[in-house]
């Protein structure tokens, strides 16, 4: 078995997503909604614990929204759970659960330039700092230097959430 280190654990993470709700809100203070689109699986499941968040601590009503990205070929058309004419306009925050390359956030935010928005942020729980494409994580939880070789990967479990270097 490989061996693995928790670099976040259930309450780590909580703290880091709180964290997270806070500056969602302090970026969108003057909103009265927001949508907040999770890239498809774990960062849709990141999406709606930070939904739950941020409308336990404000006013603001989050419409959540599923981003599907063929992760082998990001070129292919990417979807989402709801339709553009939804997220016109509105602030939008698009959220994975962690930035490796920036391949699968680039994709997902080309997708979203296609309509106009108020404001264009991302997140993402742990940022790897191996970037290949010029693109960062507005809010993030950790940012985690670590060697080309080492895997980050974020599990979501019942009462054991983490995240894992590998």
């Amino acid at each position: 078995m490989e061996e693995q280190t928790v670099i976040l654990d259930k309450t780590q993470i909580d703290h880091k997503l709180k964290r997270m709700a806070y500056q969602v809100y302090e970026a969108n203070i003057n909103e009265k909604e927001v949508v907040i689109a999770g890239i498809e699986s774990n960062g849709f499941l990141l999406a709606k614990k930070l939904k739950r968040l941020v409308e336990r601590i404000s006013p603001i009503t989050v419409i959540l929204c599923k981003v599907t990205i063929d992760k082998q070929k990001p070129t292919n058309p990417v979807k989402t759970s709801i339709d553009p004419d939804d997220y016109t306009n509105k602030s939008l925050i698009l959220v994975d659960d962690v930035l490796h390359s920036g391949t699968t956030l680039i994709y997902g935010v080309k997708h979203f330039l296609e309509v106009p928005l108020k404001q264009f942020k991302t997140a993402v729980l742990v940022d790897r700092n191996h970037k290949k494409y010029p693109i960062k994580a507005d809010f993030k939880g950790i940012s985690l230097s670590t060697s080309l070789n080492e895997n980050v990967a974020v599990i979501f479990e019942r009462n054991n959430d983490r995240a894992i270097l590998e």
